[in-house]
């Protein structure tokens, strides 16, 4: 897809300040690098975009999981860590790394500039409530941006009847929101907004009905039984031995990792989840 978005070109000319600005590691950068030569040394390039996406997340088994990594003192900032993941910035990671070695781009400040692109509304860090908190407000922006296509509805999703609204409900969780009545109201802005949108889901009980429509390196969003709450995790649909399973950075104490039971037998034994959402990363 050819960007002719004026916000991302104004995040390109952005790019030196991001470097200064942005919050990362010595060892993110060398981290980053490693991907863009396990790019070159298996001809990424060449692949389709879904298996991309699985080779890149195959890189990164065996990284800890980090919870709040995101959450940093101070004013809302890029924040670079490949060193920890959780299930979003493993997800975020994949999704980046592939669209910058499709495009034949390996630059440290590249990625600084597609995962801004991704991570934020409208690829824009305008304070906290400009990250997009709700995976389903991910899932709206960036498709409308052309990195992903919601393909749930098509395979078979019925309509998906939650409200959102689990920040504003519990504020003492969020220190930026707790004491900061700007952002909660930005926030509930966004949780009117989410609510406003439709979208479609696949009970975890007719998923086996339709792993085959599931391609190696779709993105699963996992539907929530807890109230207020949209997305309990994320990560990506791989094929092992003619069967979906489910790559994803678990929980404190557990590794990225690849589930040893087909996608629907992992939903199967954990109650609060009630379903998925299937996103496919857009062909470049």
């Amino acid at each position: 897809m050819v960007r002719s978005d004026l916000k991302y070109i104004f995040l390109l000319l952005l790019t030196p300040f991001l470097l200064l600005a942005g919050d990362h590691d010595k060892k993110d950068i060398e981290i980053c690098k490693s991907k863009f030569n396990l790019a070159l040394s298996k001809n990424l390039t060449e692949l389709p975009v879904g298996d991309v996406v699985t080779e890149v997340g195959k890189s990164f088994l065996g990284v800890n999981y980090e919870p709040f990594t995101l959450e940093k003192p101070g004013d809302e900032s890029l924040v670079v860590n490949l060193r920890g993941l959780d299930c979003t910035t493993f997800l975020e990671n994949c999704v980046v790394f592939t669209r910058l070695i499709k495009q034949g781009k390996s630059d440290f400040s590249e990625y600084l500039t597609e995962l801004q692109y991704i991570r934020y509304r409208g690829g824009r860090i305008d304070g906290y409530p400009s990250r997009l908190h709700y995976f389903t407000d991910w899932i709206h922006d960036n498709q409308s941006k052309g990195i992903v296509k919601d393909v749930t509805k098509e395979i078979g999703g019925v309509p998906y009847i939650k409200k959102v609204s689990f920040m504003t409900e519990n504020q003492n969780l969020y220190r930026q929101i707790k004491g900061n009545p700007e952002n909660l109201k930005a926030i509930k802005e966004t949780e009117e907004e989410i609510n406003s949108r439709q979208y479609f889901y696949i009970p975890k009980k007719d998923v086996s009905g339709v792993e085959k429509k599931i391609k190696n390196g779709d993105l699963i969003a996992i539907t929530s039984s807890v109230n207020g709450l949209d997305i309990n995790h994320v990560g990506i649909a791989i094929e092992v031995e003619g069967r979906i399973h489910f790559m994803h950075a678990p929980q404190v104490g557990f590794k990225v990792q690849i589930t040893d039971v087909p996608l629907e037998k992992y939903l199967a034994g954990i109650k609060k989840h009630t379903g998925i959402m299937v996103l496919r990363p857009t062909e470049l």
